[in-house]
């Protein structure tokens, strides 16, 4: 399961001809989510990506109930329709042809869903460049079944929120080296595709 959060995606100007500079990066949520997902000619199976954005609710992506045939797999048409679902989430009837329908909605905030997956035996992560090595711990993800990882955006907003920081999750890092949110959860699918072999 992967916890993505932003406080500056903003789509009051929303342009699909400017999709970084016209939704305050909604560009980066979408390539985390479609890295999250999407294999290689099918969705990867039970993974869940809860999306957090400051301004406009909870977005739970859940590869177990998307069908793979209509979903859109490229950044711009995905996130068209993601602008889409987030401005006629209350409009149920106005998103009929929209592929991203069955994405669940919630208005409970990124604290209060994570002390609820805490209390039902979920351990989370956070990464964050300054955490402890993600690779020197994988042997601490052999032996979880249900688990987090908070990815938030590069100026570390995820570490600025009062209640997750009282939680004192464990951070981990990918390295010394600089990545892309989305890179960030490539590689985590990766190294968990090798150690559950």
């Amino acid at each position: 399961m992967f916890f993505i959060y932003s406080a500056t995606v903003d789509i009051t100007n929303y342009n699909i001809k400017d999709i970084p500079g016209s939704s305050g990066r909604l560009d980066v949520i979408s390539r985390c989510i479609l890295a999250a997902l999407v294999g290689d000619n099918a969705f990867d199976e039970d993974i869940q990506v809860w999306v957090f954005l400051g301004k406009y609710g909870t977005y739970i992506f859940d590869s177990n109930v998307l069908n793979y045939d209509t979903f859109p797999k490229n950044e711009l048409m995905f996130t068209d329709h993601f602008v889409d679902l987030i401005r006629n989430s209350d409009l149920k009837n106005n998103l009929e042809s929209n592929p991203l329908r069955l994405v669940s909605i919630s208005e409970k905030g990124i604290s209060d869903i994570l002390k609820e997956l805490l209390n039902s035996n979920f351990k989370a992560y956070i990464m964050h460049e300054n955490g402890e090595d993600f690779f020197k711990n994988r042997n601490i993800y052999a032996q979880e079944k249900k688990m987090i990882f908070i990815v938030g955006n590069q100026s570390g907003d995820i570490m600025n929120i009062e209640e997750i920081l009282t939680l004192d999750l464990p951070k981990f890092s990918l390295g010394k080296q600089s990545y892309l949110a989305s890179s960030v959860i490539r590689l985590i699918k990766l190294n968990l595709l090798i150690l559950l072999q």
